[in-house]
């Protein structure tokens, strides 16, 4: 199976079924190594998160709406201008070959004329991005993002703010790797990842943090295998951080799965003390025992459970982490379907969030702290949330003001962090 015709399958796929971006196309890669993978999850991921833009320019080349094509046909065309306007390693002349030929072997061949013309047309021409006196239109249009999603961001955070996040939505993430101190340093890590052709750099402002500069498979290094890392953006880390956790402490880490930042401070602790890792399945509970395995880590207890819900049969705390589910317009860069989704459930989600904090909040110790975070970059997820908190438990005081961390300004995921005390 070649490279464009996977990728056309996972762009349909994912189009039809609403399926997640990551999990498609780690499923379909698994059972087609032959493929050339980083070509099939650029094309991907771009075509993703460049659709409206994609739209945008297919829209001035066509006699009749978008939303009157075959999918199929729509697909491929989106796929094609996207290797035309955004790939500079791909000849336009192989693009638009190409996609003809896709077309006819998903026999489509009536439209391979239509699919000809439209992208010699986008080859000829260059992009002209809207400059109205509409912005929400013009940053729709030129960071493919939803309108609505568009006012969000100006409304929560300015005109200039709102258009940095939207710049930085787009494009690759950069990888940062949290270094397993109970068996290495980051100095050792980056010499066992380089005798393995991996090349990463120090994070000269974040201790025990490895920034990838040359990817390759980490996943399938040696240095993996034996546990010498784990993979967690800089913004984690930092939150981490925050909490401050000490060995011999009792910490809960009440929205664990996939345990990353269990791990993190597991290894701050150095390994003594206990942490109470919960969620609310099974298979990801398991994911954090076995990434505690195999990382050396034994003070790790991972549990099911509903974080929205008392238990007290639990002992109390010395420090709690609420990671709570959030929207994760945070992390757009990292999925890009994020974009797409219907933020009426945000309101629902705040609750829920809520509920997760004050309930986390009864079993710390008096004096105890506790760090409530999203990975979002949404008010009424973060400041909100946290005042309504402070709003309705006295017993609790903010310690130092919120923190809101911005891919332009910190070189991190989008993220937030609120730090409470009991008195």
């Amino acid at each position: 199976m070649d490279d464009r015709f996977l990728a056309y399958k996972i762009l349909l796929k994912i189009e039809r079924d609403k399926a997640y971006s990551n999990i498609t196309v780690d499923s379909v890669l698994k059972n087609n190594e032959a493929v050339s993978a980083p070509f099939v999850c650029q094309i991907v991921y771009g075509v993703i998160e460049r659709k409206i833009t994609l739209d945008y320019i297919l829209s001035q080349f066509l006699t009749q709406p978008l939303k009157k094509l075959n999918p199929q046909v729509l697909t491929i065309l989106r796929m094609g201008a996207y290797q035309i306007k955004f790939m500079d390693k791909v000849p336009d002349s192989a693009a638009v070959n190409e996609s003809v030929k896709l077309v006819k072997k998903v026999k489509c061949a009536y439209a391979s004329g239509l699919i000809n013309s439209v992208l010699r047309k986008v080859c000829s021409n260059g992009i002209e991005y809207p400059d109205t006196d509409n912005k929400i239109f013009d940053f729709s249009i030129k960071y493919s993002c939803p309108e609505i999603l568009v006012k969000h961001y100006i409304d929560d955070y300015g005109l200039v703010d709102a258009e940095n996040i939207l710049k930085d939505s787009l494009g690759t993430s950069p990888i940062f790797l949290r270094v397993n101190t109970l068996k290495c340093s980051a100095v050792q890590l980056i010499y066992e990842l380089s005798s393995e052709g991996i090349q990463a750099e120090l994070c000269s402002d974040l201790d025990n943090a490895v920034k990838l500069t040359d990817g390759g498979a980490v996943f399938k290094s040696k240095a993996y295998k034996d546990g010498l890392f784990h993979v967690q953006d800089k913004a984690s880390q930092i939150c981490i951080s925050e909490l401050a956790p000490k060995p011999g402490d009792t910490v809960f880490d009440m929205c664990a799965s996939p345990g990353g930042k269990s791990f993190t401070i597991a290894e701050i602790m150095e390994n003594r003390g206990r942490v109470y890792s919960f969620d609310l399945y099974e298979h990801r509970v398991k994911l954090i025992s076995d990434g505690a395995k195999r990382l050396g880590i034994d003070i790790i207890n991972a549990y099911t459970g509903n974080s929205a819900e008392f238990n007290d049969k639990l002992p109390l705390a010395d420090k709690i982490l609420c990671d709570v589910p959030c929207s994760g317009l945070g992390v757009i860069r990292r999925k890009p379907e994020i974009r797409y989704k219907d933020f009426d459930f945000i309101d629902n989600l705040c609750e829920l969030q809520y509920n997760i904090l004050s309930c986390s909040a009864k079993y710390l110790k008096n004096t105890g702290t506790i760090v409530y975070s999203t990975c979002s970059l949404s008010k009424k997820e973060n400041e909100e949330v946290c005042d309504r908190f402070l709003n309705n438990n006295p017993d609790f005081i903010k310690i130092n003001e919120y923190v809101t961390l911005m891919p332009h300004k910190n070189g991190t995921d989008g993220f937030f962090i609120a730090k409470f005390q009991k008195r």
